[in-house]
């Protein structure tokens, strides 16, 4: 049965359920503060848009305290997560005051931080921004990039999940 907007108060979770149903990869998105402090949140709304040019898609609740640091900055890293990767999924939806306190990662354009052992990394230009309802939909140029042979962390229906063999 189709399921039409009524004006019910639980459409919202019925509708984020059947989103749920589209299994999609996890994403750590970083960048860096406007003191220098490394800020990263975990992001599933990520995909391509276009490869000539290289250009990808994420999106930011504008409920997020980190929205105006992301919004300002001039370069973020989208790193794709590893299924062994779920600990930094969770650190990084978490509220925690500093979510690197004790990560070790590497450092991209202009001193994003880049998340190790994911299966690839983005090195991105903050190039455009567009209001899309309760989400900031960034569109972003791609000036490097890595990619490694490792199994993705997947979410779906909710949950974390493997890929079967």
């Amino acid at each position: 049965m189709t399921q039409q907007h009524p004006a019910d108060e639980d459409f919202s979770r019925r509708f984020r359920n059947a989103l749920g149903m589209f299994a999609t990869g996890i994403t750590v998105v970083t960048t860096r503060g406007p003191g220098g402090e490394p800020i990263g949140l975990t992001v599933n709304s990520f995909n391509s848009v276009s490869l000539d040019p290289a250009l990808v898609v994420w999106s930011l609740s504008n409920s997020l305290p980190s929205k105006p640091v992301f919004e300002a900055c001039e370069y973020y890293a989208i790193n794709v997560l590893a299924e062994d990767q779920a600990e930094l999924s969770q650190r990084f939806a978490s509220r925690l005051d500093d979510k690197f306190d004790g990560l070790a990662f590497d450092e991209g354009v202009g001193g994003v931080p880049l998340l190790r052992g994911c299966c690839a990394r983005f090195e991105c230009r903050n190039t455009v921004r567009h209001p899309g309802g309760d989400h900031l939909v960034f569109i972003s140029e791609v000036l490097g990039f890595e990619r490694h042979e490792r199994a993705p962390l997947i979410y779906f229906g909710g949950t974390y999940r493997r890929l079967a063999a």
